[in-house]
Formats: structure tokens, C-alpha cells, sequence
């Protein structure tokens, strides 16, 4: 079967770099190894309740009519309008330390505020950083030198703590990387998170995704599920087609792969002779989350906020715990707290904590799911030393794990983030095989749709006519 190009996963990227192509009339298929579309932003269902797997909410939300912003160029690029997506901003949320809390909104000026007010003689340091922050081309597609964000912000700011709380919620959100964040990565996501800000879209990522499966089967787009590749085959150094699991074979000029850098390329047959260090280093960062059903909504158990980053320690770790999963740090989602003009059918809290995957990996299966109750229990433990406790009011929960992850993504280590290493111009040693998603450097759900539309330009569409329409 022959096609223009070959999409690899029908994630966020892989689904935008689908519509892209098919709006120029490329033939284009998308292969996925799973039955439910998605990939790290996909849904689940349990007890008739769907439930979103990695959306705690929208970053880069812009009002209607912005253009020039991440999310007006995602729109404009896939011809979908605002109203389309039918987000909603907000109420407030939070980063929460012992001794120190910072709100904020969508309005970036309440940020400005709540630091000026809270570290009043580090604001001039933190003005600083905004004003490079803002200067700063974090999109380009030229791959620079990795850039340490500890060293620039310790050239701005001098409180330790203040540079932690910064660092928390543009870490959990978006970083590959343990410990320090590659400078561009911090710009990306200072900007998606405090000067655009979060929004969630009504009926959650099954809406989305459905609303984008839509619009590219519209345009003649091909999606086959449940459709695994088993290798990628090259001649000479030229991308030559796909084998799928059960035999089936596909042929394509291009390919563009949203599984991951090394998982794409360890596919590759031949065999390639690389340095699998130096071509791109396995990502290790990933996550435990736990859900939790209400009978009431969160505000009436005291979370007014929608998303609260909370640190229980004086110092922030952002790395692979040396236990099963790092309790004192976390993400506390509330999703009812956003403004919806209906309340939400139902209470939800949503609580995601650091974790190790290979320890979570070394388990039986009975060790395995008595680990998941006894790790919930120390999160909740240590996180009631700071909130309210909600557990009377559960009336459903569930837990999914770095394994999780792994099964339903084919992500090595359950890396929700990828690499650490990324290609920003999506190129690999292999003519026409390109990355596109987490490992090609754009972060965030608009942010993966945004590396899907431009894979797709760069490496298809090559001409800016066809690019600017």
C-alpha cells in the first residue's frame, strides 16, 4: 500500500501532522498501536466514568482572536475556529511551599503581583527574567546548545525558594530533563503557563480528540487502529516503508514518527550503528497519578483552586525517586474548579506525584497492585499535612503508574516526556524519517499539536505559500 506519508501514533502530533497533510491533498495514513486514539493525552473509562489520562488542563489559552499566539496559530493551521475547541479559562490555581504560596490566573499581572508581595526584594531580579523570557524565540527549529535554566535564573533571582517555585509547575509540566530544564524549554513553558495561562475544554480530551479524528477523516485522511509497527525498513540510508504486526506492509515517500526518537529508531531495519547515548538519551522522568471521585464538589471540602504544584519540603526535587514514588512533591488537579457554565456532573481531584520505573517494572503482579494502595495512602498522608482531607467523600478511585504509561504508549521508562535530548527540526539519521511530538521539543497539548503542524511544513510542505494557508 502505498501513501505520500506514513504517520506513526495517533497522539495530539501525530493527529495534527495527519490534517495537516491531508488538507493538501497528501494520501496519508496514521498507524496506532492502540485501539483508542490519544497516546499521552488520551481517556480511559471506569464504572461508566471517562476519564482523561493526561490532561490536567490546556496551557497556552488565548482569547478569542489572538492570532499570533501558539494557540491562534494552531487554530489558523488547522482551520478550526475558537468556539471549536470550547475551552475555559481558570478560576485560579497556585504554587504551594511551606512557608510561601503564589496564586495566579490567566491575568499575568497577578503573578507580578503575588511575587512582588511575597519576595518584595527579588521583583527587579524576576522583572529581569520576564524581559529575556519575552525576547526569546523559543520556536525556532535550529537545534542550539543545551542551555542550564538553573545557571540564568540564579543570574536574576538570589532566594533559592522563589527560584523552586518557579521551577515546580514549568518542570512537572513539561521537562524531560532531572534536576535543570534546557533554557528554551523553560521559556516555552514560563510563557504556555503564566503569561497565556490554563483553560480546559468542555468534555475534556474526548472531545478533542474526537473533534481532530473528525476533521481528518473529513479531509480523506486514513487512521488504522490496533496497528503496530513491527519495523521500519531503509535503503541505503532512505525511509522505504512500514511493517506492521500481522504482516501487513506500507510504502511512503516520508514518514513522521510521534513514538519517540529512540523508540523510532531502534525500529529501524537495517539495524543502525549508533551510540544510543549520543543519538538521544532515554528519557527517565515519569509519573504516578491517582483520581478521585466526590460526592460533592472540591470547593466544599476547601479546594477552591483549579491546579494547586505543591512542594511539602523546603527543597524541590524534580528526578527519578529512590522509592517507588516521591510523595512530597506533586499536582493537585481540581477540574470542576475551571469556569464551565454548568457545574461538572460529578467532584474529581486529580493527584500526580514523581515515580521510578524500574522500580514500579521490578513488581509481581500482587505486588503490583498492593504498591499502588500502599503509595496512594502516603501520597494522600503526607498531602493532608498541607489540604483538607477528602477522603469521605470518595465515592471512586483509581491509580495508574509509570507501567501504565509504558503499556499504553510504548514510551521507554513510561518517559512521559521523552528525551532528554530533543530534535528540534525533527530530522534522524535515516532521509525522509522525521520525529514529531515529545521528543521533537514542543511541549504541552498545543504545544504537541503545534511539533505536528510543523514537522508536517517543514518537511512536506515545504513551500510557504502552502505554509501561511
Amino acid at each position: 500500500m502505498k501513501y505520500d506519508v506514513i504517520v506513526v501514533g495517533s497522539g495530539l502530533s501525530g493527529l495534527a501532522a495527519g490534517i495537516r497533510l491531508a488538507m493538501f491533498d497528501k494520501r496519508v495514513v496514521i498507524v496506532e498501536k492502540h485501539t483508542v486514539v490519544g497516546g499521552l493525552n488520551s481517556y480511559y473509562t471506569r464504572k461508566n466514568r471517562t476519564i482523561d489520562v493526561g490532561l490536567h488542563a490546556m496551557t497556552n489559552y488565548a482569547p478569542k482572536g489572538a492570532r499570533s499566539t501558539p494557540l491562534g496559530k494552531l487554530l489558523k493551521q488547522l482551520r478550526l475556529s475558537h468556539d471549536d475547541f470550547r475551552l475555559h479559562e481558570q478560576e485560579m490555581s497556585a504554587i504551594r511551599f511551606p512557608d510561601k504560596c503564589l496564586h495566579f490566573t490567566n491575568d499575568f499581572e497577578l503573578f507580578k503581583q503575588e511575587i512582588s508581595e511575597q519576595f518584595p526584594d527579588q521583583i527587579d531580579g524576576f522583572m529581569g527574567l520576564v524581559k529575556k523570557i519575552e525576547s526569546y524565540d523559543e520556536l525556532s527549529l535550529f537545534t542550539s546548545e543545551w542551555t542550564s535554566s538553573q545557571d540564568i535564573l540564579k543570574s536574576y533571582i538570589s532566594n533559592p525558594i522563589l527560584i523552586d517555585m518557579l521551577f515546580c509547575p514549568l518542570m512537572y509540566y513539561g521537562n524531560a530533563s532531572e534536576r535543570d530544564m534546557d533554557f528554551y524549554q523553560f521559556v516555552i513553558m514560563f510563557k504556555s503557563i503564566f503569561i497565556e495561562g490554563f483553560a480546559k475544554p468542555l468534555g475534556g480530551m474526548t472531545y478533542i480528540l474526537n473533534l481532530l479524528v473528525d476533521k481528518y477523516k473529513n479531509l480523506g485522511g486514513e487512521l488504522r487502529m490496533d496497528s503496530e509497527v513491527e519495523s521500519i525498513t531503509s535503503k541505503n540510508g532512505i525511509f522505504k516503508g512500514v511493517n506492521l504486526v500481522g504482516g501487513d506492509q506500507l510504502t511512503a515517500d516520508v514518514l513522521i514518527s510521534s513514538m519517540g526518537r529512540v523508540e523510532t529508531l531502534k525500529c529501524c531495519n537495517p539495524p543502525l550503528e549508533l551510540d544510543w547515548e549520543d543519538s538521544g538519551s532515554t528519557g527517565q522522568v515519569s509519573f504516578m497519578e491517582s483520581l478521585f471521585a466526590l460526592d460533592q464538589e472540591p470547593k466544599n471540602l476547601g479546594y477552591p483552586n483549579s491546579i494547586v504544584f505543591f512542594c511539602t519540603e523546603n527543597q524541590f526535587r524534580y528526578e527519578v525517586p529512590a522509592e517507588l514514588i516521591d510523595v512530597s512533591s506533586g499536582v493537585l488537579c481540581c477540574p470542576n474548579n475551571f469556569k464551565y457554565p454548568e457545574n461538572l456532573s460529578e467532584g474529581m481531584i486529580r493527584l500526580t506525584n514523581l515515580a521510578s520505573f524500574r522500580l514500579w517494572n521490578t513488581l509481581s503482579r500482587r505486588e503490583y497492585i498492593d504498591a499502588k494502595k500502599e503509595w496512594r495512602a502516603k501520597a494522600l498522608e503526607n498531602l493532608f499535612t498541607f489540604f483538607p482531607d477528602f477522603r469521605d467523600s470518595v465515592v471512586f478511585l483509581d491509580s495508574f503508574t509509570p507501567k501504565t504509561i509504558y503499556k499504553y504508549t510504548g514510551h521507554l521508562n513510561g518517559a512521559v516526556y521523552g528525551s532528554s535530548k530533543k530534535a528540534k527540526d525533527g530530522t534522524t539519521p535515516i532521509r525522509n524519517l522525521f520525529i514529531c511530538g515529545t521528543d521533537q521539543g514542543f511541549l504541552g497539548i498545543v504545544g504537541a499539536t503545534l511539533s505536528g503542524i510543523s514537522m508536517a511544513n517543514l518537511h512536506v510542505l515545504q513551500s510557504k505559500s502552502a505554509q501561511n494557508r
